[in-house]
């Protein structure tokens, strides 16, 4: 009998296979709905620090940065109930979805800023949330603000909000940082149990028929996974926290890569949105029949398999693949 079982943040997990953040989780039906799938968890979509701000009067310094040379600046941010639930609607909201199911659920925060945050995350965690994910979303554009600074600005928030609750805290980043791995170890250092990369960070477009910035959103594909297993595969062992992949995760075979890589669980939205929360249930049976072919016997047996931590000089290694790419492409044009 293949043991798919996986542990994260430290819960038992039945498979390693977790429905990330998203638009289906603002539905109890649909909860449901990936828990018969066979999701060993689930992660609610997120709380904006927005809502939080907007709630009790008070904007964070990094939100109302430039709201004194530019008095529209506020106006910037839409109206809160046309895309997401306010903060105590979210709260009862992860109640009854603790209520009406058995597997795990894990409260998401968006945001940067410690503010209201550790409030309601002290109210999740009364909620019955199993653990927590501050997903920072935050592009910094003010050109005084150093890359030490908007580090510093990160570890701050985690360590603020670990020393808030009791429940497992993971961070979701972008990979949009000079030392990945030197940031991945100051949020290691500020307490975080966990690690999702990555956070993608949706790019508007131009309108050129009315001359607007307009939302784009592009579900994710295989290939977006690749730069996931990079980090995945050098962090591991390295950091103590759990390493989570989410973006790119479509197929049971992205799900063996990320568990090959390092990753705890594999976490996936796009193949849920394009397909149906009932995929997952397809994504665990192709797991295990990949697995049986294989000749694998458990999710720990191929944990890191493909790893660099047998790498004496990951940098060198780096380079190294780097030169044999752009030789093979090289002697494949020749060959034409």
């Amino acid at each position: 009998m293949i043991d798919l079982t996986s542990g994260y943040l430290g819960l038992k997990l039945r498979t390693p296979l977790v429905a990330s953040s998203s638009p289906l989780s603002k539905d109890i039906g649909n909860i449901l709905r990936l828990e018969d799938a066979g999701a060993a968890a689930i992660v609610l979509h997120s709380l904006f620090e927005e809502q939080i701000t907007k709630e009790s009067g008070t904007l964070d310094r990094f939100l109302t940065e430039g709201s004194e040379s530019f008095g529209e600046a506020l106006s910037y941010f839409p109206e809160m109930v046309s895309y997401n639930l306010g903060p105590e609607p979210y709260v009862n909201h992860l109640r009854k979805a603790k209520e009406s199911c058995d597997v795990p659920i894990i409260a998401s925060l968006n945001g940067v800023s410690t503010g209201g945050w550790i409030r309601y995350a002290q109210l999740i965690e009364q909620a019955g949330a199993d653990a927590l994910e501050l997903n920072v979303y935050y592009l910094p554009t003010d050109l005084e603000l150093t890359a030490d600074k908007v580090e510093e600005m990160y570890s701050d928030l985690v360590s603020h909000v670990k020393a808030s609750v009791r429940i497992p805290v993971a961070v979701k980043v972008g990979p949009f940082f000079t030392a990945f791995a030197s940031m991945a170890k100051r949020l290691d250092e500020a307490g975080a149990d966990g690690l999702v990369i990555f956070n993608r960070f949706y790019q508007p477009d131009f309108d050129l028929d009315t001359l607007e910035v307009v939302p784009n959103l592009l579900l994710s594909d295989s290939s977006e996974l690749r730069l996931r297993l990079h980090w995945a595969a050098l962090l591991y062992n390295r950091i103590r926290p759990d390493i989570a992949i989410t973006g790119g995760v479509h197929t049971a075979a992205d799900v063996v890569k990320s568990v090959m890589a390092g990753a705890r669980v594999a976490m996936t939205t796009s193949a849920l949105l394009r397909h149906g929360p009932d995929y997952i249930g397809k994504l665990e049976e192709d797991l295990s029949d990949w697995m049986e072919e294989h000749e694998y016997e458990s999710i720990q047996q191929m944990r890191g398999s493909m790893s660099a931590q047998a790498v004496s000089e990951p940098a060198a290694f780096e380079r190294a693949n780097y030169m044999k790419v752009l030789s093979s492409y090289t002697l494949r044009s020749s060959a034409h």
